[in-house]
């Protein structure tokens, strides 16, 4: 009796604790992407190299690959873009800045970021059309993240405009192969 007894308090305590776990699950807004995002939720965690972003593409700092960045903003009224971004200017005030990259290896690559604020990338002068994007609405880690196709070693620019602060936080991250 005794035994039977242990086994349905355990049994019991067992369930408990496994439904107890559950609200948080449910309650984690970044677990409905479409994509396999690992690896931006891993750099996510990790913490950020402080970088302050360009004012114009001579004065943007360099980037890598899968590594997390915050990136200090100015008043988007003084970042000088390396083109028009393509999205018009918010309402005031709105937070702006650039970073370059090369990438390692061509390819389609990934910038997320942790709020809500326009992404563009410049190459040679000209808009890059994005491939794909998302984002979920309660998530910041990652809030938003973009897909672009990129040539190996050519120098692009990155432009975050119409940000609401000051700070984005952000990585560039080679899109996995996707499972049909």
């Amino acid at each position: 009796m005794q035994s039977t007894r242990d086994q349905l308090f355990s049994l019991f305590f067992a369930v408990a604790l496994g439904c107890a776990a559950l609200p948080a699950v449910a309650d984690d807004a970044c677990v409905d992407f479409k994509w396999d995002v690992t690896k931006e939720r891993a750099l996510f965690a990790e913490t950020p190299a402080k970088v302050t972003a360009g004012k114009d593409p001579k004065t943007a700092p360099a980037v890598v690959p899968n590594r997390l960045y915050r990136l200090g903003l100015s008043r988007q009224d003084t970042v000088a873009f390396a083109a028009h971004p393509t999205k018009e200017m918010a309402s005031a005030p709105a937070y702006a800045g650039l970073a370059t990259l090369k990438a390692p290896v061509a390819g389609n690559y990934r910038v997320a970021v942790d709020v809500s604020l326009w992404i563009d990338v410049v190459a040679n002068g000209a808009l890059l059309p994005p491939t794909d994007f998302q984002g979920q609405r309660n998530c910041s880690a990652p809030h938003k993240i973009v897909e672009f196709d990129l040539a190996a070693g050519q120098p692009v620019v990155l432009q975050f405009s119409n940000a609401a602060k000051d700070s984005v936080l952000f990585t560039v991250t080679p899109s996995p192969q996707r499972k049909l």
